[in-house]
C-alpha cells in the first residue's frame, strides 16, 4: 500500500504564502510545514513510498524532494496536474490512478491532523473497498464536506447539506483498497467529465450513486484542521506543536 497526498492547489485565500507555494508548503510550526506532518504521519504507519500530486508552484515540492525524503524516511513519486490552476480535485486525484491498485492512503495537503487518523484508517475492519476518517464529533456549518448515512454506508457526501442532516465530516483522509482502482478512476472520470470544477468527494458520490458501498471510520475527539484561510493557519499553528 502507498500514501498519497493530494498537494496541487493554489491556496490563494493564503496569500501571501502562497505566492509562491502550493498550500501544502506553507509552514505550521517553525519551519514544519503541512506535508511535513502528512508524511511524517504516513511513514510512522509504516507508508514509506508516497505519492504527491503536484500542481500549481510544483517546482517547489520538486526543489525540496530530497530533503523531504531525507528527512521523514520516504521514497516520494510526484504526479503532475497540468490543469491545477483550471480544475478541481476531482481531476486531480485522478491524475494518479495509475496507482490505486497497489491501494493507498490518501490525504488531503492542506489538512492538518496527528497520525491517529492514519491508525484509525489502517485498523478498521475491511467492510468496503473506500473508506472515508470521519469527524462526528465536531460542530458543523455550510463550509465543510459533510456526509449522511444509511444502513452503515455513505448516503450522500457533499458540503451543499444542511449540517443539522449531517451524520459528521469528511476530514480529507480516504482508505483506497485496490479494488476499487478501476471504479474509482471510472468515476472520477465520469465526475471531471461533468464539470471539471466537481471535487473528487463528488466522484465517491458517483460511485455511491452506481450501487458502490462506502463506509466511514469515526475519527474520535481529535485536534485538527483543513487550512483553507489565515484564521484556519492560526488554528494549525496552535495545534501542529502538540502533535
Amino acid at each position: 500500500m502507498l500514501g498519497m497526498v493530494l498537494a496541487a492547489g493554489a491556496g490563494r485565500r493564503l496569500r501571501p504564502y502562497t505566492d509562491t507555494l502550493p498550500k501544502a508548503l506553507v509552514p505550521v510550526d517553525g519551519e514544519t510545514t503541512i506535508m511535513d506532518i502528512s508524511l511524517r504521519n504516513l511513514a510512522e504507519v509504516d507508508l514509506r513510498e508516497v505519492v504527491v500530486i503536484v500542481g500549481y508552484a510544483a517546482q517547489a515540492v520538486h526543489e525540496r524532494k530530497e530533503e523531504l525524503e531525507r528527512r521523514h524516511g520516504v521514497k516520494l513519486t510526484l504526479v503532475h496536474n497540468d490543469k491545477a490552476e483550471e480544475w478541481n480535485n476531482a481531476y486531480s486525484l485522478w491524475c494518479a490512478r495509475d496507482y490505486f491498485a497497489q491501494g493507498a492512503l490518501l490525504v488531503n495537503g492542506d489538512t492538518v491532523h496527528p497520525v491517529s487518523v492514519e491508525k484509525t484508517l489502517l485498523s478498521a475492519p475491511e467492510t468496503s473497498d473506500i473508506l472515508l476518517a470521519v469527524d462526528d464529533v465536531k460542530q458543523l456549518a455550510d463550509e465543510e464536506m459533510k456526509v449522511t448515512l444509511d444502513g452503515g454506508a455513505v448516503r450522500r457526501i457533499t458540503k451543499l447539506m444542511d449540517p443539522a442532516e449531517a451524520y459528521g465530516e469528511y476530514i480529507g483522509a480516504t482508505l483506497i483498497r485496490p479494488g476499487a482502482a478501476e471504479r474509482l478512476a471510472d468515476a472520477l472520470r465520469a465526475t471531471f467529465e461533468r464539470d471539471p470544477q466537481l471535487y473528487y468527494e463528488d466522484g465517491y458520490q458517483e460511485m455511491i450513486e452506481r450501487g458502490e458501498q462506502i463506509h466511514v471510520a469515526p475519527i474520535g475527539e481529535v485536534d485538527w484542521v483543513e487550512v483553507d484561510n489565515h484564521d484556519d493557519l492560526a488554528k494549525a499553528r496552535t495545534i501542529a506543536v502538540r502533535y
